[in-house]
């Protein structure tokens, strides 16, 4: 009794600028013998790095098709595109239409190999497991296309048995070029992946609050001081900020929501305006909370600049330094990636409303950045920045300080509607009377 034919298909796909000169790779191996049967990789013009994932494992199940060998077989795709692989199994939403084409692509493909009595699965692995898919994905994106196949052929056949490669000219600044170069227009594909989304199997929308009198003299408002409340213009920032988080929750595919601020007066007002539109309640996590400043609590930077420039570098530089009263960096650092590990676990999105200090914190723990030169990043009031967190640890930064919802005219619609529908539901939370 013979063994069902067992193939594995590894596919790949990059993008250099996402979107930005991309290509894929992608190749056919018996599963048993690891023998090479195609490979496959073809340069796609500008697209994004998803477009180019896709691409590759179009290109994997055509050659298992073109190359006669999905009879009866149990084919195996291997990706470590994680979003690939949980879209093309059901358990995540595609939402861009230039990726639903695609994934559709794929699926007729599925469909024809398991109309010829073959099966086909989805594994994902890490990266440093796709190695030959990604080799070919960059030789793509080096101008380079290359269309080998491999297979034996049947006994009684004409020729050696083994594929053919052949060369062909190369096109102005291409680079070499292997077997046909076959680049028809409607396979370049230009994503609108520059309108931000969220994936993942935890998004987190960071928001700084918006400002306060405080906020405007430059006066320092950390943990512990006068804890003021958001004065008209944050109020409206925090309006603002609301809409921008909406709609990129409508573009993405969120999941569970939750709401988190920190237990600072003018990060629960920012947070109970953003719950409030998305029609959520507001948790608490005083672990958010700006740094504490001790006696350097109210005072102007100038002041202090003028007064103690010394101790005032020192809190930016020193892990171990604190104003009189107040908080090491050290110590926020600790209580900061504590919420951040409870805001992971929850999955789904989380919307945490925070401060400056903390989201520096964040930021240098997420990327590796050390403490004195986050304050290098900028993360002005009520400005988002996002974070994707995947099942086996990996993170990726998606954007920071995006401040755009508090100048697009386009949100000027939406802002009108959330006045009648943003209600304080802690009087605690009202800001000082007009």
């Amino acid at each position: 009794m013979s063994l069902r034919p067992a193939l594995l298909v590894e596919a790949d796909g990059g993008s250099r600028g996402n979107p930005g000169v991309a290509g894929y790779g992608a190749l056919v191996k018996d599963a048993r013998t690891g023998e090479l049967l195609a490979e496959r990789a073809l340069p796609l013009g500008t697209a994004s790095n998803n477009v180019a994932e896709y691409s590759g494992l179009v290109a994997g199940l055509e050659a298992v098709l073109d190359l006669g060998l999905a009879t009866d077989a149990a084919v195996e795709v291997r990706m470590d595109s994680k979003l690939v692989v949980e879209q093309m199994c059901g358990r995540w939403k595609i939402k861009h239409e230039d990726m639903r084409r695609l994934a559709l692509q794929a699926r007729a493909l599925v469909d024809r190999i398991q109309a010829a009595g073959g099966s086909v699965r989805f594994t994902w692995i890490p990266r440093e497991r796709n190695g030959a898919a990604d080799a070919l994905s960059n030789v793509a994106m080096d101008g380079r296309t290359v269309h080998r196949d491999l297979v034996r052929e049947p006994a009684g056949s004409d020729g050696p048995g083994t594929a053919e490669e052949t060369p062909a000219a190369a096109g102005p600044g291409t680079g070499q070029v292997f077997g046909d170069a076959r680049v028809p227009l409607t396979d370049v594909f230009v994503s609108d992946e520059t309108v931000p989304t969220l994936e993942g199997q935890t998004r987190l929308v960071l928001v700084r609050h918006g400002v306060t009198d405080f906020t405007q003299g430059h006066r320092l408002d950390g943990r512990g001081g006068a804890d003021p409340a958001l004065n008209a213009t944050g109020l409206a920032q925090a309006r603002a900020a609301a809409v921008a988080v909406r709609r990129l929750l409508d573009r993405s595919d969120p999941g569970r929501v939750t709401v988190v601020s920190s237990s600072l007066r003018r990060a629960r007002q920012t947070g109970q305006v953003v719950a409030d539109h998305l029609g959520v309640a507001r948790e608490e996590d005083a672990d958010w909370d700006e740094q504490g400043f001790g006696s350097w609590d109210g005072r102007a930077m100038p002041d202090l600049v003028r007064d103690s420039a010394a101790d005032l570098a020192r809190l930016r530089h020193d892990l171990d330094f604190a104003p009189p009263g107040g908080e090491t960096r050290r110590e926020l650092d600790r209580r900061v990636g504590a919420a951040l590990g409870r805001a992971i676990s929850r999955g789904g999105t989380v919307v945490v409303a925070t401060h400056r200090v903390v989201l520096m914190s964040v930021l240098g723990r997420l990327l590796g950045i050390d403490h004195s030169r986050a304050w290098s990043v900028a993360t002005a009031p009520t400005s988002l920045t996002a974070v994707e967190v995947w099942a086996d640890g990996g993170v990726q930064v998606e954007f920071v300080n995006d401040t755009h919802h508090l100048y697009d005219p386009a949100f000027a619609e939406d802002l009108a509607q959330l006045e009648a529908q943003v209600r304080i539901l802690d009087s605690s939370l009202e800001g000082p009377p007009a």
